[in-house]
């Protein structure tokens, strides 16, 4: 079997703030921008890497989630615990003070995790974790 990830999810509340986060600041390409009565998916990506792709979604356009569910998601984008993704890079210092610079939201500087890994954390204008590994 040959697996490979295509396109993961992440919720956006507001497009321009997550147009200017995934593309002006971490750098990523806009792959797709479609718009359906009044709400956005927006496909980025980072660039090099066509194939693996972002879409930023609208949480509460699927018609099978109810207003108690809108209401549950809507809370928990807010305290940064309905959704993440983590990335990787081969420089984690400068990774971090570029996306600093930024004016990203830091939620953890650059650690020694336990665990074997060093990261470091951000929040996107969402609220949804960004973990940055660096990987050798």
């Amino acid at each position: 079997m040959d697996l490979t990830i295509h396109n993961a999810f992440l919720p956006h509340n507001d497009p321009e703030a997550s147009l200017a986060f995934y593309r002006d600041i971490l750098g990523f390409e806009v792959r797709n921008d479609v718009e359906y009565n009044g709400l956005h998916w927006i496909t980025v990506g980072p660039a090099g890497q066509p194939d693996t792709s972002i879409v930023l979604n609208p949480p509460a356009a699927d018609p099978g989630i109810t207003d108690d569910e809108r209401r549950t998601i809507a809370e928990m984008m807010a305290k940064g615990t309905y959704a993440g993704i983590n990335l990787a890079t081969k420089d984690l210092d400068s990774t971090f003070e570029h996306l600093q610079a930024g004016g990203a939201e830091v939620v953890q500087e650059p650690t020694d995790q336990p665990w074997g890994v060093r990261d470091c954390a951000f929040r996107d204008p969402a609220g949804s974790m960004i973990r940055i590994f660096e990987v050798s």
